[in-house]
């Protein structure tokens, strides 16, 4: 099942992935996928730092941007408008129980969207995420609740880039982003880059078409 929730606030996407989350744990609904943009956000995930946020909050807060800890692994990140995240309900139990090979899984999506676009991804050692040419392009954060999985992997297509000024992504003070935007030197259309990343997603996990 495919739920594309279009541009939507980030609490408000939480709670859809719980819902959906939750009725997966009871057989109610298949193996999903909950596509999204959201409203300029900053999150921290459970091993993050405040101190990786170079900005004041309050600041931000009044620029209408939020700061929110959230429950999945992981640093600081941003989500926004321009970036296509991918939030996998999915019963791992059925999938070997292994959040490990998830992990790379949600990786090797991203790298197999960017081939379409004769662009190279790869994964940094020690790191999540894809990187190319030395910047982040997609990021990876995760988080199971009886192996059913919840938040995600995002990939920055026409993103802003310049909210990555604002903090070091995943807590890496060298780190530099980039988008597909950037790269192409043009701007991709959102529901090209969404039926790409589900096509390549489906590759990898084989769940459904999109």
């Amino acid at each position: 099942m495919i739920i594309d929730l279009g541009l939507i606030d980030y609490e408000d996407c939480y709670k859809v992935q719980k819902e959906f989350a939750r009725r997966r744990k009871l057989g109610e609904v298949e193996d999903s996928q909950i596509v999204a943009e959201h409203k300029p956000v900053f999150t921290i995930g459970r091993t993050g730092r405040i101190e990786n946020l170079l900005e004041d909050e309050e600041a931000l807060s009044c620029r209408g941007i939020k700061v929110l800890r959230v429950d999945r692994g992981g640093d600081i990140t941003f989500h926004g408008p321009g970036q296509v995240v991918i939030y996998p309900i999915m019963d791992l139990k059925q999938r070997g129980r292994d959040l490990h090979r998830y992990l790379r899984g949600l990786e090797e999506v991203a790298i197999r969207f960017l081939e379409g676009y004769s662009i190279t991804g790869s994964r940094l050692e020690g790191k999540t995420g894809v990187w190319t040419g030395g910047k982040k392009i997609a990021s990876v954060g995760v988080a199971a609740s009886d192996w059913v999985t919840y938040h995600g992997l995002s990939v920055n297509i026409n993103t802003d880039l310049s909210y990555f000024s604002m903090i070091y992504p995943c807590g890496m003070r060298n780190a530099r982003a980039t988008s597909l935007a950037e790269i192409l030197r043009r701007e991709i259309p959102m529901q090209e880059a969404k039926a790409g990343l589900v096509s390549s997603f489906n590759k990898i996990f084989a769940i459904c078409r999109y």
